[in-house]
């Protein structure tokens, strides 16, 4: 599914992300593209700056799903590492806090989310992937949480709100790649789609979300959302983040992916 394409998407300038709708009954889904295929989407700063406002804007509009999508392999790779060198250890902890704090939208989204995952769904971008409600992935998927590798505590809350405590510290601990089937089988994935049903699932939520009136819906996800973990989410990654060395142990960390065999 290509959002350029088929929904007239338009670039958020100058941030690298797609905007789409697709019409549905009820109420539109908004289509959020992450468009730099030749990073593998990788959060760099202008990335999660174009997320975070388009994100807002689709909240504030009258979208009633709002979709995360990945142009060309991947849903998102991780952490953009391209300029690590330029980095300070203080550059790099702000950069980190912009990120927990586009997944904290993400997951108290007023308006009910879905992402696509494909290709290699990893770091942050796999914690993209878990703060949506909806969270479908294609059959090839693979996901992984390298954070604590270099030290680094970034969304493991949520992981564990999704797939419980046990199951979520094994993940992390390990660092071990999941595959699609099992990312269905402890609840990281809602379910495994083909690349062509995509389209036609994103209708289908959002016209499932369309049930109710907007103000609603708003409510009830309000309601049901729980104690706000987001300060305490936000001390543990600044705690994590801010030990010194922060710059070299992510380095040691790019190192060791580009020795290892691809897979």
């Amino acid at each position: 599914m290509h959002v350029v394409a088929r929904c007239q998407g338009r670039p958020v300038a100058p941030m690298p992300v797609n905007r789409g709708t697709i019409e549905a009954g009820g109420g539109p889904a908004a289509l959020l593209e992450l468009a730099r295929p030749d990073v593998g989407n990788a959060l760099g700063p202008a990335m999660v700056d174009g997320l975070s406002a388009a994100l807002a804007d689709a909240q504030a509009g009258e979208a009633r799903l709002i979709a995360l999508l990945g142009a060309g392999k991947h849903l998102c790779t991780g952490f953009d590492l391209s300029d690590l060198e330029a980095q300070s250890d203080g550059d790099l902890l702000l950069r980190f806090v912009r990120i927990e704090m586009l997944l904290q939208e993400v997951h108290d989204s007023p308006v009910p989310t879905l992402a696509v995952a494909k290709g290699r769904t990893f770091g942050a971008g796999a914690d993209l992937f878990v703060a949506c409600d909806r969270r479908y992935c294609l059959a090839e998927t693979r996901f992984s949480f390298p954070g604590p590798g270099f030290g680094l505590v970034l969304g493991s809350r949520r992981l564990a709100g999704r797939i419980g405590r046990d199951p979520a510290r094994d993940i992390l601990q390990s660092g071990r790649v999941v595959g699609a089937a099992e990312a269905v089988s402890i609840g990281l994935a809602t379910a495994i789609i083909r690349e062509d049903e995509i389209e036609a699932r994103i209708a289908e939520d959002a016209a499932a979300a369309s049930r109710h009136a907007a103000d609603t819906v708003r409510a009830l996800r309000a309601a049901t959302a729980g104690a706000s973990n987001g300060a305490a989410d936000l001390a543990a990654l600044v705690a994590s983040a801010s030990r010194p060395g922060l710059k070299s142990r992510i380095m040691a960390y790019a190192g060791q992916r580009k020795a290892a065999p691809a897979s």
